[in-house]
């Protein structure tokens, strides 16, 4: 079993709607940057949004810690448990883990920008120990 994948540029959409889709239980996340996009309906990020908000829609559990008011209340629209973080430390984090089993990690913001046409870089890992710290790192943040 492969337990790092690489996920460079337009790839992030097209590699991780799918294991959202998948999703059997969980997806817990923590973004700098998280935009909606209502008006951009086809855009790979909208997709990407409405897959997390379709879910969310499912019964799975569902976190997100966001920068942002905006973001948050559409998450919680979609039945998304979402928290604003508040602390004056920047939170910089561009994190996503699916069923405590996968974790997606780099560089990518939620915005259009880094689905389209930023220099990013992000990697699929699926090592038990790393998830393992992940999701404590996740579980103090979500606490504060």
């Amino acid at each position: 079993m492969e337990i790092a994948e690489i996920i460079t540029g337009k790839e992030y959409p097209e590699k991780v709607i799918p294991m959202i889709e998948n999703c059997k239980k969980s997806i817990d996340i923590v973004v700098f940057d998280w935009r909606w996009y209502p008006d951009q309906i086809g855009s790979s990020i909208q997709r990407f949004n409405n897959a997390i908000v379709k879910k969310g829609n499912t019964g799975k559990q569902i976190r997100a810690i966001t920068n942002t008011k905006e973001i948050s209340n559409v998450l919680i629209q979609g039945n998304i448990k979402a928290k604003i973080w508040k602390s004056k430390r920047l939170l910089h984090t561009k994190l996503m883990m699916i069923d405590d089993e996968i974790a997606i990690i780099g560089s990518h913001n939620y915005t259009l920008n880094a689905f389209t046409i930023n220099q990013e870089v992000s990697l699929i890992i699926k090592q038990k120990q790393v998830l393992e710290k992940l999701k404590l790192y996740f579980e103090n943040l979500w606490q504060l």
